[in-house]
């Protein structure tokens, strides 16, 4: 990898870091179409690399909401405890049975398109609060995780993405969901990126993460985690779910293009 490649990944990590950490997402899923166009990651070497940068941008993020005490609470434990073992599955799943990305996108362009327009028009028309479902059962949220995870494993996300807009179109605060959501992404990262290492030393092909761009992407998204982490108090609720609801938009619409084309 020459300076250039790495000075490229390290802005678009830092970029796209600062901008998702504040509504709990670690920007992989924005990471991965970059990966895929610009720096020419093989498939499926791309779900590993995209689950490395977020292991090395999770901490900055979880450290500073840490020091808020927003880390701490049972959501937290049930998403994590949910999406470990499916992120496992999920790897297991990319390796053997789904090389390419065509489903992938296909999935997260009929998710998040219309799950990010109905929580943008949600958050600037609020509907009545006997309205609002409420936190989800434990059972819910622990179900909910483990299909995240699998996704995640599948495809290198983390499910921060897919977990945020979910559980905040469900009335739950961002200020609440966003650490529980950047810390199962941590936590399923660094056990998928291990899952896929261990199996490419019995599969054949570009299995392996590109440790090189991973790391020079997650340095970039250490310090932009940790800034948007840092900025997400001085934000609104609803700039803050209007945010996440047009990054969900985004995400769906550029995902459909690119499966179109």
């Amino acid at each position: 990898m020459d300076w250039w490649t790495a000075l490229g990944g390290l802005a678009a990590g830092l970029l796209i870091a600062t901008m998702t950490a504040p509504v709990g997402v670690s920007g992989a899923v924005f990471l991965l179409p970059v990966q895929l166009s610009v720096f020419g990651v093989p498939n499926p070497a791309v779900t590993p690399t995209n689950l490395l940068f977020n292991g090395i941008t999770g901490p900055g993020a979880l450290w500073r909401y840490s020091r808020t005490g927003t880390l701490r609470g049972p959501l937290t434990r049930r998403l994590v405890a949910g999406t470990l073992p499916g992120v496992v599955l999920g790897a297991a799943i990319r390796v053997f049975a789904l090389p390419g990305p065509t489903v992938f996108r296909l999935l997260i362009a009929a998710l998040l398109l219309p799950l990010g327009l109905w929580l943008c028009a949600r958050t600037l028309r609020p509907v009545p609060e006997r309205a609002v479902a409420g936190e989800p059962s434990a059972r819910t949220l622990t179900g909910l995780a483990v299909a995240v995870g699998i996704i995640g494993g599948i495809y290198g996300i983390g499910g921060g993405s897919l977990l945020g807009p979910l559980l905040v179109g469900r009335g739950l605060p961002v200020a609440r969901v966003a650490p529980a959501a950047l810390a199962s992404t941590f936590a399923t990262s660094l056990v998928g990126a291990a899952t896929f290492a261990l199996l490419s030393l019995v599969s054949r092909g570009d299995v392996a993460p590109d440790w090189p761009l991973g790391l020079a992407c997650g340095i970039g998204g250490l310090i932009g985690g940790y800034l948007g982490a840092r900025l997400q108090p001085h934000l609104p609720e609803t700039a803050l779910r209007v945010l996440l609801g047009t990054l969900a938009t985004a995400l769906g619409a550029l995902y459909l293009v690119q499966t179109v084309r």
